[in-house]
């Protein structure tokens, strides 16, 4: 008998939760912190070489973890990378992006953390990743600063 896509859905959580139970606790934690393992499908970047990846959804979907997950990887990933955060506002991008509930800062993990530093608008991981925060109602303030990445999120 085959499992439809709701029932595989319902079932995760439960796979999950027996996969913890068999781990040592370093390894639950660790497990607790990696995207592959947590998120769903249509919350993961896409594969290949891509330049523009648009994710429209509803509310509740896990956009903004979604886009927290991809920048924690890049600034892990990579000690050069300088990413640009931009919200619709810029108190938007700091409100969301970097301190919410699925923001940068709630979903790094304590060995990874990155340190904020608000009047900087800058976000710097323990190894040398940098994410700068902009708001779109100030276009012009992204103009000179080189990014090698960019998250843009906000209001419809």
């Amino acid at each position: 008998m085959e499992t439809s896509h709701i029932e595989w859905m319902d079932a995760w959580p439960r796979e999950q939760a027996k996969v913890r139970r068999l781990l040592k606790e370093a390894g639950r934690e660790a497990l607790g912190f990696d995207w592959n393992w947590l998120a769903r499908p249509g919350q993961k970047a896409p594969e290949g070489d891509w330049r523009i990846w648009l994710m429209m959804a509803g509310r509740g979907f896990g956009k903004t973890r979604a886009g927290a997950e991809w920048v924690r990887g890049i600034a892990e990933a990579d000690p050069k990378a300088r990413i640009a955060l931009v919200g619709a506002t810029l108190g938007e991008a700091r409100r969301v992006m970097v301190e919410g509930a699925s923001g940068i800062l709630a979903i790094a993990p304590w060995w990874c953390r990155p340190v904020f530093a608000p009047a900087l608008r800058k976000l710097t991981w323990p190894n040398g990743a940098v994410a700068t925060l902009f708001g779109a109602a100030e276009p012009e303030s992204l103009r000179g600063p080189q990014f090698s990445h960019g998250w843009a999120g906000g209001r419809r």
